[in-house]
């Protein structure tokens, strides 16, 4: 496993929590985002997370139709998702501005 593929896998749930906080999604909705915005992450690393969140209780699905095909399951964030979320933040400043600072220095 790349040293690429390791760090994203430490901040998937986190990045995938930021998404659904502020829109309702669908699987592979999830993953355009993810791409667009820079981490490409396959569908079959998607899912698995979904699934545990769900168990967390820190997302829901709900089965909707789709305008185009089969029913699509959207998932949204719970009120612990939320909390989750905020966690995440949290860490990730405390784990980022010191990693920053050390990249930075000559």
């Amino acid at each position: 496993m790349s040293m690429r593929s390791q760090l994203l896998k430490g901040i998937l749930e986190g990045c995938m929590l930021s998404i659904i906080s502020r829109q309702t999604v669908y699987g592979y909705e999830l993953s355009m985002i993810l791409r667009d915005h820079g981490l490409s992450v396959s569908e079959g690393s998607i899912y698995p997370v979904l699934l545990r969140l769900q168990k967390e209780k820190l997302i829901k699905g709900e089965m909707k139709k789709s305008p185009n095909g089969p029913n699509r399951k959207y998932y949204f964030l719970t009120d612990e998702g939320a909390e989750a979320l905020e966690e995440f933040r949290s860490n990730w400043e405390g784990v980022k501005t010191p990693v920053d600072r050390m990249l930075g220095e000559d």
